[in-house]
């Protein structure tokens, strides 16, 4: 019977809490920046994955550029959420940012070839926000998570810069065959596009075009054209209450 490594969770929560308190905090990032590496390679070897120095090395020198990209990301936080009172705040306080945070770093190890590893630091975050985003998922700057409770985004999804997604919304396959892995499978979402809470958008070749926004609780698995409103209509009665009813 083979035996499986299932304590590295143990040691891949760690790492990941500690890698994303370094990439915010200089003093942090001094103090552990021996485990970090330590750990790392740790985690291949016991995942069997050779040159774990050289990716170690090639994962570090992105990490300037996820820390820019994830600052544009706080910014559109700050600036589309009027709850908001400071940067400080959505740094130290949003589930959504913290997701989008570990999604950033877990796909610069995705684009690395290394794929299991990125999978249980999703897995870390998804179990603490109930964000899940596969760390496959291609996704521009200024990217905005409302609430977020419940996102799915799918392995092959394509977002664009400035778009903003609400809790609920699933970037998904129509299809889940086996004989589809190699294939586009999920949305792409171009710029400047609002998706609103409860949305389904299926399928590898639907597109939502620029600056379009999509309505709550919407089922789309066709594309939508720029600057389109997609909306679900139902028929909600208000109506006086009679007497003896609650």
């Amino acid at each position: 019977m083979k035996s499986y490594n299932v304590c590295l969770k143990d040691t891949v929560k760690t790492f990941t809490k500690r890698l994303f308190y370094s990439l915010f905090d200089c003093e942090h990032e001094e103090a552990h920046k021996e485990y970090l590496e330590k750990t790392f390679l740790k985690i291949l070897s016991k995942l069997e994955i050779n040159q774990g120095q050289e990716i170690w090395i090639s994962f570090k020198s992105e990490l300037p550029e996820i820390r820019r990209k994830l600052d544009l990301d706080a910014i559109a936080f700050e600036k589309n959420d009027p709850a908001s009172h400071s940067l400080d705040e959505i740094y130290m306080a949003y589930p959504g940012f913290h997701a989008i945070s570990i999604y950033r770093l877990s796909h610069a190890l995705y684009k690395l070839n290394v794929h299991i590893l990125p999978r249980m630091m999703s897995e870390y975050i998804h179990g603490i926000t109930g964000i899940d985003i596969h760390p496959g998922a291609t996704i521009d700057e200024s990217f905005y998570i409302d609430h977020g409770t419940g996102i799915v985004i799918g392995e092959t999804s394509i977002i664009g810069k400035d778009v903003k997604i609400y809790q609920g919304v699933t970037l998904g396959g129509i299809s889940v065959a086996k004989s589809l892995a190699s294939i586009k499978r999920h949305p792409t979402i171009e710029d400047n596009v609002c998706i609103y809470a409860n949305a389904t958008i299926l399928g590898g070749d639907i597109i939502i075009g620029a600056n379009s926004i999509s309505g709550a609780n919407v089922w789309i698995t066709q594309s939508v054209p720029e600057n389109s409103l997609v909306t679900y209509q139902t028929e909600i009665k208000i109506r006086p209450k009679k007497n003896g009813i609650r």
